[in-house]
């Protein structure tokens, strides 16, 4: 039926949105993750760590993180790279958030991130049933974690945080 055209009221018929059907990987992750980062910090669950004020995210980085909730949004990215791989462990989300370290003059070389962050804030999802353990050793989304980021993805694809 590529040759007929649409009309005005078969577009009317069909339903606008549905927003039942929305998941984490249908909305853009910035805002996804400014989302669930503000939902962390409103929770009286998730707390910042002591240390949080005083350390890089890496060897690779020269000063500490200016945001100062940079902690929530960091766990709220890995929230959702543990919803979008399954499995995930701590190696592999340290060479994702890694980067290249600058030496002077010598070559960049690439520099895992700290792992004490990455681990600290798995510990602190797991805490709060947002994620749990597989039996391989990595980390997967519960259905309760689930059930919360789908939750929070559709009030972002609705263009309202009304938590």
């Amino acid at each position: 039926i590529a040759g007929e055209r649409v009309s005005a009221k078969s577009m009317a018929e069909q339903p606008e949105y549905e927003a039942r059907g929305i998941t984490v990987r249908d909305v853009a992750p910035a805002t996804f993750i400014d989302a669930y980062a503000l939902h962390l910090k409103n929770s009286d669950r998730f707390e910042i760590p002591k240390w949080c004020d005083i350390v890089k995210t890496g060897v690779h980085k020269e000063l500490a993180p200016m945001n100062e909730d940079w902690y929530f949004v960091r766990a709220a990215s890995i929230a959702r790279k543990v919803y979008l791989k399954p499995g995930i462990g701590i190696g592999a989300l340290r060479k994702w958030y890694g980067g290249q370290y600058r030496r002077g003059s010598r070559a960049k070389v690439f520099q895992k991130a700290a792992g004490g962050i990455i681990r600290s804030v798995l510990q602190q999802l797991e805490e709060t049933k947002v994620i749990e353990k597989t039996e391989s050793g990595g980390r997967r989304i519960s259905r309760v974690g689930q059930q919360d980021l789908d939750r929070i993805a559709g009030q972002v694809a609705r263009g309202g945080n009304d938590e």
